[in-house]
């Protein structure tokens, strides 16, 4: 019998079958073990000697004795053989299994779908990616959606995934105190299969705890990070940092979300007062990540920081803004060449409106598309006319969400544009 899996002659087991099949139907024979002593229930006290003519007791106990030996020795030897023929019997499930596996394999072979060419695969790798989630839906990445999926299904499918630097310049990190250690490395690997290409990072944390980890996470691949979106919890005594934006110089986009938790709501507040917010002086100290920044949305404490934010940020074609606190301040004047977008928030209307005015009239955006403006309580008309009139901008859309204007007021708005306009008042 053969014990090597790759030795097993299937012509030779099939004779040992054949072989123990015979031997199976067959029985075992019992020997005779009748005496006349057999019959004997309780020995005679007074006749404890008595032997036979032709076998004394003594000579029957060694006769049995031999025939205990021998059955032993048979159930030991049977017992080898039932071991040899489970061992047997493991290589030939593993040998089943593997002539499975060969069969799926050539049947997979003759498909189309095996046969596809890699630049093929490749395409089809890249609609297979899901959609980036909402910040607030942020997950960890699955190993039952592609990229990781698709690394699963058989060795060329996981070489030409790993192969696909595209797959791989996107990355949601959640941070936690759970396996934080394994979850670097997964990170880590997830973002070194990048190859140098820009990356589209969303970290979600909780405290600076857990920013200072995400910094380190990040720090290698600084010079690679284009889009970053940041959503963090802070109870309402923590102190957030902005040291996580720093070194960032090859960032385009950015947005900045804040969830602060005061004690005693049932729930976090979006942009609570006391959360992280900018001022004109933080601005300054994440210099210069402005200076690349195309797409931005971030909340400042006053209209000196927005305005601020626009200088240091001259390619920002979008900016969503929210802005907190009243501080009233005289502003300069300011042109910014390439803002197409603008949306402003106003946490606070009856304290914070009057920034926008502020901002208004410091601000000409001539290449401005189109403008959202959130929580002004009244609706700045003569300040709107002038900016416009100041900028001569192609506004398209004016998205407000405050006093209605009139026709009259959207009639001297026409007049100032050169392009249709279109008004969305709520």
């Amino acid at each position: 019998m053969q014990t090597d899996n790759s030795n097993v002659n299937l012509s030779t087991v099939s004779d040992i079958i054949v072989a123990l099949q015979t031997i199976l139907c067959s029985r075992a024979t019992i020997p005779d073990l009748e005496t006349p002593y057999s019959r004997t229930t309780f020995p005679n006290p007074n006749h404890c000697a008595i032997e036979l003519k032709d076998q004394s007791i003594s000579a029957i106990i060694t006769e049995r004795q031999h025939q205990l030996e021998a059955l032993s020795h048979d159930i030991s030897g049977l017992q080898t053989v039932m071991d040899g023929i489970h061992t047997l019997q493991q290589q030939l499930f593993e040998q089943k299994n593997k002539i499975i596996e060969s069969i799926n394999l050539h049947k997979r072979l003759v498909s189309p779908l095996w046969r596809l060419p890699t630049e093929v695969l490749s395409q089809i790798f890249c609609h297979c990616l899901p959609q980036i989630p909402e910040l607030d839906q942020l997950r960890r990445p699955s190993k039952l959606t592609a990229p990781m999926l698709l690394t699963k299904i058989c060795r060329r499918w996981r070489e030409i995934a790993v192969g696909m630097p595209n797959l791989w310049c996107v990355l949601c990190v959640e941070s936690d105190d759970r396996n934080w250690q394994q979850a670097t490395f997964f990170y880590d690997t997830w973002l070194k299969r990048a190859r140098g290409r820009p990356l589209s990072l969303r970290l979600h944390f909780y405290s600076d705890v857990h920013s200072t980890k995400l910094r380190h996470l990040i720090q290698p691949y600084v010079n690679q990070i284009s889009s970053l979106s940041v959503g963090c919890y802070y109870a309402s005594s923590d102190t957030p940092e902005h040291n996580i934006f720093s070194n960032l110089l090859a960032l385009q986009e950015m947005s900045v979300y804040i969830y602060t938790y005061i004690p005693g709501d049932n729930m976090p507040a979006i942009f609570r007062v006391g959360g992280w917010s900018f001022d004109s002086d933080e601005v300054s100290s994440c210099n210069p990540v402005w200076a690349h920044l195309t797409s931005l949305s971030i909340r400042v404490r006053e209209a000196k920081a927005a305005l601020h934010l626009l200088q240091l940020a001259p390619n920002l074609s979008l900016l969503m803004i929210r802005i907190t606190f009243d501080d009233v301040q005289a502003l300069g004047p300011f042109t910014h060449t390439n803002l197409q977008t603008l949306g402003i928030y106003c946490d606070y209307p009856d304290e914070s409106g009057s920034q926008f005015c502020d901002l208004l009239d410091a601000l000409s955006l001539p290449t401005l598309r189109v403008l959202y403006v959130y929580g002004v309580p009244e609706w700045p008309h003569e300040e709107f006319k002038a900016f416009l009139a100041r900028s001569e901008c192609p506004l398209e859309s004016l998205i407000v969400h405050s006093g209605e204007e009139t026709d009259e007021q959207q009639a001297e708005y026409l007049a100032l544009i050169p392009s249709s306009l279109q008004f969305v008042s709520y």
